[in-house]
């Protein structure tokens, strides 16, 4: 039996800060309708599935193109459990089944600026390289070097005072996680306890393709980000 690549969109029903957040209508369609629509353009995934423990993410998966083979348990659908622990539990739901499976591709359902081009140039560089995981992350728009916190008086401190006259093109770039996708080759040995680490591959996303999603405003900018994206791309 040939090894399968799968995608797993985790997706429950409790979002807090912004209510039913995953299929909350985004520029005209249910979020997660963005993510699952992505993976299918990509071409490359065996099956798509959403792991949800709501029915009516469920329904919407399906008709978006998903697969939902099954329900997630009560215990992994609190405010605590780990990404990690949901992907684990699809790819044993899927291994039970009988599917042997290589490639695993994480991809969140909340990232609506999501690009098929970098989830396929994810799984190109993870398939050259001997890397345990792949992941989509983006430049720092400030040196993080040149940062300072606000003390409890209103003052302020430098993280790193050497760094103050330091030119900003001077000082090393710094990237962030852009919460989107995160591959990972589950054939492949791994020698770092994190993901962010040397097992990693850096898939680099230009800025205007990402943006967090946590609060009310992060929406808003996300919708006027994506409108501007379609509208450079018909003018393209």
């Amino acid at each position: 039996m040939d090894a399968k690549t799968i995608a797993v969109i985790p997706a429950r029903g409790g979002s807090k800060r912004i209510p039913r957040k995953n299929i909350k209508p985004f520029c005209g369609k249910p979020m997660i309708a963005y993510s699952i629509e992505a993976a299918i353009r990509a071409g490359i995934f065996d099956e798509i599935i959403v792991s949800t423990d709501d029915e009516e993410i469920a329904d919407i998966a399906k008709n978006a193109g998903a697969s939902v083979p099954f329900m997630r348990p009560k215990e992994l659908s609190d405010d605590f459990t780990a990404t990690g622990a949901v992907v684990e539990h699809a790819i044993k739901f899927l291994q039970a089944r009988g599917d042997r499976i290589k490639f695993v591709c994480t991809i969140y359902a909340t990232a609506p600026l999501i690009d098929e081009f970098y989830i396929k140039l994810g799984l190109e560089k993870l398939r050259a390289s001997n890397a345990k995981n792949a992941f989509s992350c983006t430049s720092m728009p400030f040196p993080i070097w040149r940062t300072f916190k606000i003390a409890k008086d209103g003052r302020c401190e430098m993280f790193w005072r050497e760094n103050f006259a330091k030119r900003s093109q001077d000082l090393e770039e710094a990237y962030q996680d852009a919460g989107q996708f995160y591959w990972t080759n589950l054939d492949a040995p791994s020698s770092d306890e994190i993901f962010f680490g040397r097992d990693s591959i850096a898939i680099v996303l230009p800025r205007h393709l990402v943006q967090d999603i946590d609060t009310p405003q992060d929406w808003i900018r996300a919708e006027f980000l994506y409108e501007a994206v379609q509208k450079s791309r018909e003018k393209a």
